[in-house]
């Protein structure tokens, strides 16, 4: 499984931004998918998973109510859409893929590359 995300940037506090992330390869469909972040200093946090198969989705406490995680089937592409956001968003965010247990544990089978999402006046 490949993935690849975009959609990172700059934005003002109560701003939105939506990252996205691209999957290939095979079997991605049996998969979960979803995103971690990490802040500098900080440790590695898990921030919301969706699970292909039966559409289940799970958010951190941290963003539930403002970032909302979606997937396309067509397009193979799993999409968070952030809004509300606050400067402790501010982090490389990493696209993950692989068993749902491992997405949300922080060590998922698949990586992407990271996408900064920086949250400042």
């Amino acid at each position: 499984v490949q993935l690849q995300a975009s959609g990172g940037g700059l934005v003002q506090p109560g701003g939105s931004l939506r990252l996205s992330c691209a999957a290939s390869g095979s079997a991605f469909s049996s998969k979960s998918m979803g995103w971690l972040r990490q802040a500098p200093g900080k440790g590695r946090e898990f921030v919301a998973v969706y699970n292909w198969g039966g559409g289940e989705i799970l958010y951190a406490n941290s963003v539930k109510g403002r970032f909302t995680i979606s997937g396309d089937n067509a397009k193979n592409t799993v999409y968070l859409q952030m809004n509300s956001l606050k400067p402790d968003d501010t982090a490389e965010y990493y696209c993950a893929a692989g068993r749902w247990r491992a997405v949300i544990g922080g060590n998922p089978d698949y990586w992407g590359q990271g996408t900064q999402v920086t949250v400042s006046s």
